[in-house]
């Protein structure tokens, strides 16, 4: 079952990345009590695509960061990333 905030965030990562693969977790009920429950939740979210190509893993986190900006930190108080392109995945198989 899919949430406002991470329809937010998969709308935002498909459209700036255009993924071959993308799994959004909200991982809030991990969280519970850490933090206010007014503030935005914990989600990690799992990205292959090209636009990552050539790119080192802090380009690509910030370049997640700045596609969710917007949502951040009224909506996503923690993001965990993991930004692969393509050739990466099929060699992890």
């Amino acid at each position: 079952m899919s949430s406002p905030r991470v329809d937010a965030i998969e709308q935002r990562l498909r459209a700036t990345f255009a993924p071959l693969q993308l799994t959004i977790r909200d991982d809030s009920q991990q969280h519970a009590g850490h933090r206010d429950p007014r503030d935005g939740g914990h989600f990690s979210v799992y990205v292959v695509s090209a636009a990552f190509a050539g790119q080192t893993l802090i380009k690509r986190h910030r370049a997640v960061h700045d596609c969710l900006a917007d949502l951040m930190p009224n909506e996503i108080h923690a993001l965990s990333i993991k930004a692969q392109t393509p050739e990466e995945l099929q060699q992890s198989h």
